[in-house]
């Protein structure tokens, strides 16, 4: 497997991934041709040294799993970086084979590599499959998580 940061001409494999479960379908707008929201967000994310989108390739050079990174700069902690680990998807024929640990694993020893002091994400409560997975891997429930949608 490789893992590396993903390209253009992948974004349209990302998108169907990450809107393939079922909160996924409720949010996002995967089509052909992919809507240029899409294209406009992946531009912001390539630029920008402090978020890497990562995909996985198999042997074949297929896409099968996908995952951004976030490095966060802030003040507290002595300054300290975070890692925010956000759109964890295996692609759907993938999955069972132990790849999403693999491809947690491989963003704990990058923000390792960047110098981030901890590593955070965030599950949906509806995903109580997906909470047994992250605390099987080592991570805890230590704040209560709060959003304001502005649509």
């Amino acid at each position: 497997m490789l893992f590396r940061k993903a390209r253009k001409d992948d974004l349209a494999e990302v998108v169907k991934m990450i809107a393939s479960d079922k909160l996924g379908k409720l949010r996002e707008d995967y089509k052909d041709p992919l809507p240029t929201k899409y294209y406009k967000a992946f531009q912001a994310i390539d630029k920008d040294p402090n978020q890497e989108l990562i995909v996985v390739e198999n042997a074949n050079k297929e896409l099968i799993g996908t995952l951004q990174l976030s490095f966060i700069q802030y003040l507290t902690y002595q300054g300290g970086i975070r890692a925010q680990i956000e759109g964890v998807r295996i692609r759907d024929d993938q999955r069972g084979r132990g790849l999403g640990e693999e491809l947690i694993l491989w963003a704990i020893n990058r923000a390792k590599e960047r110098g981030a002091h901890l590593v955070q994400l965030t599950t949906d409560k509806k995903r109580p499959e997906a909470i047994r997975f992250y605390e099987k891997l080592g991570f805890k429930s230590s704040h209560e998580g709060m959003k304001l949608h502005f649509n």
